[in-house]
């Protein structure tokens, strides 16, 4: 870089901060002077902080948002004041269910805060356990739809229909992989940093705790004192977890991809810094970085209404399904509960009001088959879990869904047991629940459901602090 260009880049960068900056509160802006210190005491004095590298995990939420201007601002300010500032890793998980509108925000607040074309930025996502820059136009990983779509459907089957369960957990169980992967690639990160508090961090981990041993697993005794260990650690529970749920079907992923980086990982959490500040931050992420909330988006840090418009669908069908109700009136009682969770996220009230009806129906189900790839009569086996226990549920499920198949249940039953059986009937029970044959004779053998536990707000534990939301 030539010395005028960089000059030029400087005084663009300036530029930004200023924008930045102007649409800071007085409380907005000595919250920065906090943060820029805690960075600075972190990296070991400001001398050294042109070589520290800071991971910020984002998946366009507006806390991860709010948070991330925040450390765009304190880069630039001390880039203003010292030689070299500290470098920014922002890494995005791209689940299953991630949709457009998502990442099209995330590219509008990189693009505003010029993230782009500054060497001291990277801009990752990590997708179907891969490392990749970031690029909100790139379709979607078919293997990584595919595996999202499996792993739904078997937890789904195995937790007896359980809807968190069925929508949550591979989202979940994928953070260990994540931050694993993140942090030790390319030489790895010195710090973490989070906008999540230390309360919703504890939630989740006493509910992986909680699902782990609700899986079978043993827990694992005393508490991991780094935060690289804390990652192995999810990892494992998350391998742990699937190996029960896919038994003999289960395929490990190759352990030498997430090489950790032994560098003890520093924790600079922010929320508390946030906290006093954020009811002011609706200028800042709407006209400054173009953020937009996306109504179908998975809710990393509140776990308990991850994705409402999705589960309130499905508490539709499984009051329909299920218990003889009217679609509606499922849903009705869910969004009695999640209601003031999905107003706080600024849902908007006509979608609220639209759940539950003929086009909120269509709406909903329309999600689930694009990224998921599931109609609803999958979705619909998926809450009845006929298959599991060889099959106690199999002929109910046939009575209340597939009257027309119930001559056929003794072949059924024979092709869950692996027997020979008309091909016919093979594909019939593929097509109904979307799982391969050999999968469902794994469920059909299945006698202990791995059922998930809740995350709810009166969960606690004592763990290391450093789970960032999304």
């Amino acid at each position: 870089m030539s010395a005028i260009h960089e000059q030029a880049m400087n005084y663009v960068y300036q530029q930004v901060l200023q924008r930045l900056l102007g649409h800071f509160s007085r409380a907005e802006r000595t919250a920065l002077q906090l943060l820029i210190q805690r960075l600075i005491v972190a990296a070991g004095g400001l001398e050294q902080i042109g070589d520290y590298k800071v991971l910020v995990a984002h998946g366009g939420g507006k806390s991860s948002s709010y948070a991330l201007a925040f450390l765009r601002a304190a880069q630039l300010t001390i880039a203003g004041r010292a030689p070299r500032s500290f470098q920014l890793r922002v890494a995005t998980l791209r689940h299953t269910g991630m949709t457009q509108a998502a990442l099209d925000s995330i590219h509008r607040g990189y693009s505003a805060l010029f993230f782009h074309d500054d060497p001291r930025v990277e801009l990752l996502m990590v997708e179907n356990q891969e490392v990749l820059p970031f690029n909100h136009l790139r379709p979607a990983s078919a293997a990584g739809q595919d595996a999202g779509r499996r792993n739904m459907l078997m937890v789904g089957h195995m937790s007896s229909g359980g809807i968190r369960a069925s929508l949550c957990n591979d989202g979940y169980l994928s953070l260990g992989d994540f931050y694993r992967r993140i942090t030790a690639w390319d030489g790895g990160v010195h710090a973490l940093a989070s906008s999540d508090s230390p309360r919703k961090q504890n939630q989740y981990l006493a509910w992986l705790a909680r699902t782990t041993r609700a899986a079978g697993m043993k827990g694992h005794s005393g508490q991991p004192l780094a935060l690289n260990a804390l990652f192995s650690r999810m990892d494992d529970c998350s391998a742990g977890y699937y190996r029960n749920v896919y038994g003999e079907h289960y395929a490990a992923q190759d352990a030498a991809a997430a090489k950790e980086v032994h560098r003890h990982l520093a924790y600079i959490g922010v929320a508390d810094l946030l906290r006093a500040t954020e009811h002011g931050c609706t200028a800042l992420l709407n006209d400054f970085m173009g953020y937009k909330q996306d109504e179908f988006a998975f809710q990393f840090s509140t776990p308990a209404y991850a994705n409402p418009l999705l589960m309130a669908h499905l508490h539709g069908l499984h009051a329909q399904v299920l218990q003889g109700l009217d679609y509606q009136q499922g849903v009705t009682r869910f969004i009695e509960q999640a209601i003031g969770f999905m107003r706080r996220k600024q849902i908007p009230d006509v979608l609220i009001a639209q759940a539950g009806t003929r086009d909120g129906r269509v709406l909903a189900a329309t999600y689930a088959r694009e990224f998921f790839g599931l109609e609803e009569s999958q979705l619909v086996c998926l809450l009845f879990s006929p298959f599991i226990q060889q099959g106690q549920r199999l002929e109910a499920f046939l009575r209340r869904c597939h009257p027309g198949m119930l001559v056929a249940l003794p072949e059924l039953h024979k092709a869950l047991e692996g027997k020979p059986s008309a091909e016919l009937i093979q594909h019939w029970i593929v097509d109904t629940s979307g799982l391969p044959l050999a999968l469902l004779q794994h469920l059909y053998g299945a006698h202990v459901a791995a059922n998930a536990a809740c995350i709810n707000s009166e969960d606690g534990a004592t763990v290391p602090h450093g789970i960032p939301g999304h």
